[in-house]
């Protein structure tokens, strides 16, 4: 019966989100968000900073040249916590103060469990709940006591409505909502005023037991009662076409391959009484990658990329204000990415140095901060070649 009655909420939920009028003056409910935890918007990039390799700083250099005011970051519990109740806080600690002396903020994505907390499980999979939530919820409150006041935000989790994000597991909303909880509590009795994001979900059209939509996997958690444990939604929008095509362009008929996809969820938020709350999202980005015939069919060339981003952020900027606060694109590369690798071509940067021409359109764009305005710069500014100091657009 309760799996009735999800079915028929999320098909309500669909019909109001199709049937929403575009023409209405405010369809995204703006006015409901009276108290948004981020600035709107907030400038954030995805950087890999963990294992310095020689190039950590000149990553961070680069992304307070940008004006960008926030750094997501993984956090690896695998990395932190080595054995049960064993804890290694030094490379956090290092990276934080590194961090905090170019002015930037974190973002700190919570996931990558150690192999110990789900002993009998294998197979080829990116991410696993532990067996055991509590065990995550013990990881989370430690990282957050320890670094009280030094982390503005969690991500709590990346993709779980993909299966190889759960241990090769079905997906499962009101499990993960479950692992939420754990991770929430501790966190907001370690350090109250941290900002709490649900994990960004994977936009894909299949459904069966690898992946489930990101609208239905949504409102699952609605179902699930997720909003009481967090403080903004978290999305995910790779760019499937132009930043401005309508969801119902979308290739093939379908919604979610589109920037805008985003406004389809916001609607799910509306329709399960949600509006007061902000959204975040966690990854955009534009693929070159021409080879991979699975990326092939919607990459583009590096100067549509560039232009594809300065788009979404001004699209953001012109319609999503204020419901969505951090906008975080992908990637600063990973030291050690190369070609083989599918997120080497969503990057902006390259391991080996070399900023392509989205990074420099990035960090030269307008940028809008709440009541701030920064207006675009030449690319040749003192500013621009990091000669004189800039300060981040927050």
């Amino acid at each position: 019966m309760h799996k009735l009655i999800s079915a028929a909420t999320w098909l309500i939920a669909c019909l109001l989100i199709l049937s929403a009028p575009l023409s209405s003056g405010d369809p995204f409910m703006r006015y409901a968000v009276t108290d948004p935890p981020f600035t709107s918007l907030t400038y954030g990039i995805q950087a890999f900073l963990w294992w310095d390799h020689g190039f950590a700083g000149r990553d961070m250099d680069w992304i307070q040249r940008m004006v960008f005011s926030h750094v997501k970051q993984t956090f690896a519990w695998e990395d932190i916590e080595l054995a049960p109740g064993e804890y290694d806080f030094s490379r956090a600690e290092s990276l934080l103060t590194a961090l905090e002396a170019k002015n930037l903020r974190v973002v700190a994505r919570l996931s990558d469990s150690p192999d110990w907390t789900h002993p009998g499980l294998s197979g080829d999979f990116v991410d696993a709940p532990p067996d055991d939530f509590a065990l995550f919820g013990q990881f989370c409150g430690a990282l957050a006591a320890r670094f009280r006041g030094r982390i503005d935000a969690y991500q709590i989790w990346n993709e779980p409505n993909l299966s190889r994000e759960w241990g090769n597991r079905t997906p499962d909303a009101a499990g993960y909502v479950a692992l939420l909880r754990v991770c929430s509590a501790a966190i907001r009795a370690a350090d109250p005023d941290a900002i709490l994001i649900s994990a960004g979900l994977a936009p894909t059209g299949t459904y069966d037991t690898t992946a489930h939509p990101d609208d239905v996997y949504l409102q699952a958690m609605y179902d699930a009662g997720f909003q009481q444990y967090v403080d903004v939604v978290g999305m995910h929008a790779p760019g499937f076409s132009a930043p401005e095509t309508d969801p119902a362009d979308g290739a093939g008929g379908h919604r979610f391959f589109t920037f805008r996809r985003v406004e389809d969820l916001r609607r799910l938020m509306i329709a399960n009484g949600d509006a007061a709350r902000q959204a975040a999202i966690l990854e955009v980005g534009w693929t070159t990658d021409q080879r991979n015939p699975d990326y092939q069919w919607f990459a583009v060339d590096e100067a549509t990329q560039a232009r594809y981003l300065v788009a979404a952020y001004q699209y953001a900027a012109d319609h999503w204000q204020p419901w969505v606060g951090l906008m975080s694109a992908i990637y600063i590369a990973a030291p050690d990415w190369t070609e083989a690798d599918e997120e080497w071509w969503w990057a902006i940067t390259t391991p080996t140095g070399y900023t392509r021409p989205a990074y420099i359109d990035l960090a030269n764009m307008a940028k809008y901060c709440g009541s701030r305005f920064l207006p675009a710069r030449d690319p040749s500014s003192p500013e621009a070649l990091g000669l004189v100091p800039v300060y981040p657009c927050d």
